[in-house]
């Protein structure tokens, strides 16, 4: 329990004003009327009001001292979080040679008159390059089949799936790496596998990425499943390595025939295909929300320890190695030629020596700061790092700001292409971007703070393993640890990342967990877990549950209003970010109660009355309802609540 701070001066306005009302018998006696309406007292009052506003700030000093005590003890704010999506890139046509497109091309929003646009850039190089079909195999089995020979003839045709088994597939072998390209494979073939449904057949499109099949994503397919003349858009991974199969080597493309669904139908007889050919369009390749800082002079040193500089936009993105501090000293002696040092950035400043040239760098502040110079209890001077030499000017030779929810934009928004590139014609988002998260508050600090000075910084008990999984990135909403299943089992941590979905639009797809995300809190435990802990890092288990109810609008209110508002709730309190009694997301290990429902359609806006409630389970993947729930619906311990499809019914 913490301590409770003081007022440094606990008095209000009313206290003042009664305070000098008092005093003007003893020292003005010939004053009488103490009246609101008397010129003396609404001067009394002015004063007073004036004085309340000093002592409100005075009351201020604890939080500002407690603030300062953080930041003494090393508990700095997050910076903010960029969104992240997969840019796609058009070209104006098909090319015989390689486009490139650079890496930092910035793409935004249109401008609008209420806000300014969000800007990305992209992470790395793409490369757009002409495919170059060399291979045709089949798998039936356990056997491989060339047909690279009747592929190129024109009076002969490549029988696909012979069996109409599941995972007997096509191979399409590509002389060169087609990673992130949009590829389309112009097919000719017969009708002889009619049957299934042209929009739903039941194949995959894969490619090998050097450790797996990896799955390939369809944005159009005119030949009805290989049944017609038409053409197969495909969207292919961030990885496409090669792969010796059989005889030859190549990298891969392969169709496979997959298992039909219930209602899906399947092929009647095995299509034949008796041409293929394949250009590029264009490709896709990953963007953050940022904006680049071109090099910025931040001062010149004054030659003394501690010193602090200031770069002008804020908040920072995590540097990269080109994204560093350069020092310029004075004109060499000799030569007559100023002396550049590039000096390294570091976590902080405790091991460092009077000669190791770093410095920190807040991202949330945009503060440098160099070593200090330490007196310990023996009176030895401690140099923790080097100062830059007096009238050496400090430059940052480049940095990027932003991030923060305001990069979470909707899919096909980011449209405009702000650096001209060749032969591009256009580029969107085909998906939302997603992760980006605020700059910590100074609120959540002062909470933050005490928890982590009291659990330390070592994963021991389930709570130190959650507590330091939301310390590993700001994207990490929620985080439950769960002990091993039987001996020899890893710990199950599940994890809810933040999103900034509402939550009526909230889907399975948006919380599942980016290998970026993993790979960050995987590299922030493994140093601070013990030896003998495993963990395995995976997505809680959402549950369904769809509520029909029926209520009262209250007189003179819309009932269009009523249901949209009460809807609204249901999905808000139903939700694993923001549910629950306490709007932090619904808690693991609790269930849901009707009455439960009942309490949050009251408390809608304009329900005067509620006269039927029913909930039921969901399948939030098969997008279906399950079973009703008579008065309790149970959850699993890895499982949280998930709104589906609710509906209101409003009588006036």
């Amino acid at each position: 329990m913490s301590l409770p701070a003081p007022d440094l001066d606990d008095r209000r306005f009313q206290d003042i004003v009664d305070e000098a009302k008092r005093r003007i018998t003893r020292l003005c006696p010939e004053w009488t009327d103490h009246n609101v309406s008397d010129p003396g007292v609404a001067l009394i009052e002015l004063f007073a009001w004036m004085t309340e506003m000093t002592l409100y700030r005075l009351n201020q000093v604890p939080d500002r001292l407690y603030v300062k005590f953080l930041e003494l003890v090393g508990v700095e704010l997050f910076s903010a979080v960029p969104a992240r999506v997969d840019l796609l890139f058009r070209l104006t046509a098909p090319r015989t040679e390689p486009v490139r497109i650079p890496a930092g091309t910035q793409v935004s929003t249109e401008r609008r008159d209420d806000e300014e646009p969000v800007i990305f850039l992209t992470d790395a190089e793409m490369q757009v390059t002409p495919p170059r079909l060399t291979a045709c195999m089949t798998h039936t089995g356990d056997r491989y089949a060339d047909h690279w020979e009747e592929l190129r003839r024109e009076s002969s045709s490549v029988r696909l799936f012979p069996n109409l088994r599941p995972d007997e597939a096509v191979y399409f072998g590509l002389a060169d790496s087609a990673a992130g390209n949009l590829l389309r494979l112009d097919v000719a073939t017969g009708p002889e596998g009619a049957g299934v449904d042209p929009r739903r057949p039941p194949r995959v499109w894969e490619a090998w990425d050097g450790q797996q099949w990896r799955s390939v994503r369809i944005l159009e397919d005119t030949s009805a499943g290989f049944n017609s003349p038409g053409q197969v858009t495909l969207l292919l991974p961030a990885r496409h390595e090669a792969l010796a199969i059989g005889p030859r080597r190549a990298h891969w493309l392969r169709c496979r025939l997959v298992q039909a669904v219930e209602g899906q139908p399947e092929y009647a007889n095995p299509p034949e295909l008796e041409s293929l050919s394949a250009v590029a369009l264009g490709g896709a390749v990953p963007a953050h929300h940022a904006e680049p800082a071109p090099l910025e002079l931040l001062g010149t040193s004054n030659g003394r320890p501690g010193q602090v500089f200031q770069v002008r936009r804020v908040p920072v993105l995590p540097r990269r190695p080109d994204e560093t501090v350069k020092i310029v000293l004075p004109r060499h002696e000799r030569t007559g030629e100023p002396v550049e040092e590039e000096w390294t950035e570091v976590a902080d400043l405790a091991d460092a020596t009077a000669d190791d040239r770093v410095y920190t760098f807040s991202g949330a502040t945009g503060e440098i700061r160099f070593g200090p110079r330490v007196l310990d209890r023996t009176g030895q001077v401690w140099q923790h790092g080097a100062i830059p030499p007096i009238d050496a000017q400090i430059y940052i030779t480049g940095y990027r700001f932003g991030g923060g929810r305001r990069g979470n934009v909707a899919a096909e928004r980011l449209n405009v292409l702000h650096t001209s590139i060749p032969f591009v014609a256009s580029v969107t988002n085909l998906d939302p971007s997603t992760g980006g998260v605020d700059a910590e508050t100074v609120e959540n600090a002062k909470v933050r703070g005490p928890l982590l000075l009291r659990g330390g910084r070592r994963a021991v008990t389930a709570e130190d393993v959650e507590r330091l999984t939301l310390d590993a990135a700001p994207s990490v909403a929620r985080a439950r640890c769960l002990p091993p299943a039987g001996p020899g089992e890893p710990a199950r941590l599940l994890v809810v990342p933040r999103v900034d979905v509402a939550p009526e639009l909230l889907t399975l797809d948006d919380l599942r967990i980016t290998e970026e995300l993993e790979e960050q809190i995987k590299a922030y435990l493994e140093p601070r877990r013990l030896l003998t802990m495993r963990l395995r890092i995976e997505s809680p288990r959402y549950q369904g549950v769809k509520v029909v109810s029926e209520v009262r609008a209250g007189p003179g209110v819309r009932t269009e209003t009523v249901r949209e508002r009460a809807e609204r709730a249901l999905y808000e309190y139903l939700n694993p970010l923001t549910g629950g009694p306490s709007g932090q997301g619904w808690p693991f290990d609790t269930d849901l109660r009707l009455g439960d429902v009942y309490s949050v359609l009251h408390g809608s806006f304009g329900v005067q009355g509620v006269e039927a409630v029913h909930f039921f389970s969901a399948d939030l993947r098969r997008k279906r309802t399950l079973d009703q729930v008579e008065q309790r619906l149970r959850l699993l311990p890895e499982a949280l609540f998930m709104s589906y499809e609710h509906r209101v019914v409003v009588q006036q």
